[in-house]
């Protein structure tokens, strides 16, 4: 049991012991780090210090770096500007040189778009692209193709009609045209371009419109717009036959003439109860020969609408037919001729009927046998029927008939008289894709019958035509 007190004695001197031991430890230590607090103290202060001052520095050399960078894009910035100030003030200087310029040219700039504003361009195209067959009587009366007369056997492409028209309104009253005639023939191969129309016009009211040059003659183009085909065939008056002593074995030609040098006046209303005329004073030689002659001729005619849909018209023709430019005068006779005209149309239906009447048209010029003078010429008269009928919208079926009988003298008197008789008929059906485009399949027949086989043929034709408005 006395082991337990001095156990208990020896632990409790031991631990004494160890306590003394390690506070006087713990007392050296802490007055070692005490010590050693105090020598590196400084050199901690002076790395922090140090390195407070190298980041100011970086922080300082960033702001100059910025400044320096901003000076210079302000500087950039500067010279850009002043690059921008004097382009600008280069441009304004263009600029006002160009206004100058522009205003300099402004009178010729204001004239140039009056000119434009108050001219017209129009042209009209008629072609056809057809196969022909023309057969005449030979002197062993047997019928056999040839060509003559003015047609061509097969196919072939024509350009029947190109008009390109100016018109320029110089002012209410005033304005002036002028139309080119254009044309090529397969039966010729060849193409002609000349001028058509070409004159002045005073618009002084509705009743009273002068033209002065060559210009659309009173019947030929009245009767064209009331017929609406004019681009598949001319107009009876218009159409060509051949026959008659003087022209041999060419033909007499048409009729009339479709325009023509000289004075023109013209006026009228629209509408029912309507009224136009136009009267003419011409050289006679048509459109193409310009030449002045030693007699005026006249034409003239006068048209009644009691309602819009129906047309009544009459006309004449008196003159020399420009022949008069011969030394004696005795030998030129004078040319007469009388038509007439019945037309009804509506939005889908169209009917008329045509007449003429004419003398000496073809032999102007008296004849001589040997030193006789022949004083009787010709005499010619025919009858056109047309009619056209819209059966569907932009489509519409047409067809004619003509007859022309046509007689001529060689001989004093009365003797020596021959004749001629001419029938035409034409058929088909149109279609207009569009206001400024038609087109025509077709067909075509002209015979010729006379007491001269000479003047006896048949000719078919068969094939498209056309019409294009621009």
């Amino acid at each position: 049991m006395y082991f337990k007190p001095l156990a208990v004695l020896i632990a409790a001197s031991l631990g004494v012991t160890s306590l003394s031991v390690a506070a006087q430890t713990t007392g050296a230590s802490a007055k070692r780090h005490a010590a050693h607090q105090a020598k590196t103290a400084p050199a901690a202060v002076n790395q922090q210090e140090i390195a407070l001052l190298k980041a100011q520095l970086a922080a300082l050399q960033a702001k100059v770096e910025a400044l320096s960078q901003q000076s210079a894009a302000q500087a950039t910035a500067v010279a850009q500007s002043q690059a921008t100030a004097t382009a600008s003030a280069a441009a304004v200087a263009r600029n006002q040189a160009s206004v100058q310029r522009i205003e300099a040219a402004r009178p010729r700039l204001d004239a140039l778009e009056k000119f434009v504003n108050n001219t017209e361009l129009n042209g009209t195209i008629f072609y056809d692209f057809t196969g022909a067959s023309h057969k005449e009587r030979g002197a062993n009366g047997i019928y056999s193709p040839k060509d003559s007369h003015g047609t061509t056997n097969g196919a072939g492409f024509d350009m029947k009609r190109f008009y390109l028209s100016i018109t320029h309104t110089f002012s209410k009253m005033w304005s002036a045209n002028l139309t080119t005639d254009f044309n090529y023939s397969s039966s010729l191969g060849q193409t002609s371009l000349f001028v058509k129309k070409a004159y002045l016009q005073g618009d002084f009211s509705k009743y009273f419109i002068v033209r002065a040059g060559s210009a659309n003659s009173p019947w030929i183009p009245f009767v064209e717009d009331l017929y609406h085909y004019r681009f598949f065939e001319n107009t009876i008056t218009d159409r060509s036959i051949d026959g008659g002593h003087n022209s041999d074995n060419t033909g007499v030609g048409s009729f009339g003439q479709s325009a023509d040098w000289g004075l023109h006046a013209m006026g009228g209303t629209k509408g029912d109860n309507s009224f136009t005329y136009q009267l003419s004073a011409v050289n006679g030689n048509g459109f193409r020969n310009p030449s002045r002659s030693g007699h005026v001729d006249l034409e003239g005619r006068v048209s009644y609408s009691p309602i819009k849909e129906l047309t009544l018209a009459v006309g004449g023709y008196d003159g020399k037919r420009g022949k008069d430019n011969v030394a004696d005068d005795a030998k030129v006779r004078t040319t007469q001729r009388a038509n007439a005209l019945i037309v009804y149309r509506n939005d889908s239906f169209g009917v008329g009927v045509e007449y003429f009447n004419a003398r000496n048209w073809d032999d102007v010029l008296h004849g001589f046998d040997g030193s006789v003078l022949l004083n009787n010429g010709d005499k010619a008269n025919g009858y056109s029927v047309f009619a056209d009928w819209s059966f569907a919208r932009r489509w519409a079926l047409f067809g004619r008939h003509d007859q022309i009988n046509y007689h001529y003298w060689t001989g004093i008197g009365n003797s020596g008289s021959h004749y001629i008789k001419d029938e035409y008929y034409n058929a088909g059906v149109s279609f207009d894709p569009i206001r400024m485009l038609r087109f025509a399949l077709g067909w075509k027949y002209d015979t010729l019958r006379a007491d001269d086989q000479r003047f006896a043929y048949k000719t078919n034709e068969i094939g498209l035509w056309g019409q294009v408005l621009f």
